[in-house]
């Protein structure tokens, strides 16, 4: 199977092409490397896919139609994992622009590639933020998404309303993948976890918004990729969306207080306000996933917290001079 993942310089999806080329799955990688943060760690990933032979990279935008075409009709490939955005909640108040190019524009270029190659399966990222200011725990994928409290949370619900129509109009199966609070090694230096710990390393603070009262499905990143493969397997058909999230919703002040135990470092910690556009608690319901592809997350927030220090530990002299995002 030929799989075309687009963003593998990007988190999940380094972890998902290097899963895939593993199992020995043949991965077709694109991503523009954008310098929303640090693009050394993009380069690490990319660094490493490529040491693997069935791994093959192409350094473009998927805004730009015609290249992302020309690479597609010349791979044609078996399924489509549409991974690629501009991420950020908080970032999406400051440029929405960004958002309207990298999410919609090049979420459009993906199906509109797909139909006219008559490639009939995309996975594509979406979030939990879509959930916006439901109060109702945990989200349920039947749950109403007409209420997003960000930009960003606004491009992936319009995502998901795209693909819903390209199923409608040309048949493509469309699966939808809602993630929540991802976290891992080689993680985005944007995130909680990885700020979290650079800062309590570099003897600064972390600030905790809302006063720390955030509770989280944090899901561990290979635990995420269990879950796309699994779709994959199972050859789901159709429009799907499934929740991806872990097994248990953690609190931000038991998140600290797992770092600082793994660090064996106090944190030098600052309250501060709910900021625009973020949600008190995203907790998984997962039921649906769990029926329909036997989605189990397997690792427990204390051991994946643990992995990842032990990762940074490891790796700290270049982690620790990675700039900061645009945040």
């Amino acid at each position: 199977m030929k799989l075309f993942i687009t963003g593998t310089s990007g988190f999940i999806g380094y972890h998902l092409a290097k899963e895939s080329l593993e199992r020995g799955l043949v991965v077709v990688g694109i991503d523009s490397v954008t310098d929303y943060y640090d693009t050394r760690i993009k380069e690490k990933r990319n660094d490493d896919l490529s040491k693997y032979q069935n791994f093959t990279f192409y350094r473009e935008s998927i805004v730009n139609y015609q290249k992302t075409k020309e690479i597609m009709e010349k791979e044609m490939p078996d399924v489509i994992v549409h991974l690629a955005a501009q991420a950020g909640v908080r970032y999406s108040l400051k440029n929405p622009w960004a958002y309207l190019d990298s999410n919609y524009v090049g979420t459009l270029n993906i199906f509109e590639c797909a139909k006219e190659l008559n490639i009939k399966k995309i996975l594509f990222a979406s979030s939990s933020s879509v959930y916006g200011s439901n109060s109702k725990m945990p989200f349920s994928e039947d749950d109403k998404t007409d209420t997003p409290l960000s930009i960003y949370a606004a491009s992936k619900k319009a995502n998901e309303v795209l693909a819903y129509s390209y199923h409608h109009l040309y048949g493509i199966d469309a699966i939808g993948l809602r993630f929540f609070t991802v976290y891992g090694e080689y993680g985005r230096p944007d995130l909680a976890l990885f700020k979290f710990v650079k800062n309590i390393l570099s003897d600064k603070e972390i600030t905790l918004f809302n006063n720390g009262n955030m509770t989280r499905n944090f899901t561990y990143v290979k635990d995420v990729v269990s879950g796309i493969l699994g779709i994959i397997n199972k050859d789901i058909k159709g429009y799907e969306i499934y929740n991806l999230g872990g097994n248990e919703a953690t609190s931000l002040i038991k998140f600290v207080e797992l770092i600082e135990t793994n660090l064996n470092i106090k944190a030098k910690v600052r309250l501060m306000p709910i900021q625009p556009g973020d949600v008190p608690a995203t907790i998984a319901d997962i039921s649906k996933a769990k029926r329909d592809f036997g989605f189990e997350p397997k690792t427990s927030i204390e051991d994946g917290i643990k992995i990842f220090v032990e990762w940074f530990v490891q790796n700290k002299e270049w982690l620790l001079e990675l700039e900061e995002d645009k945040n």
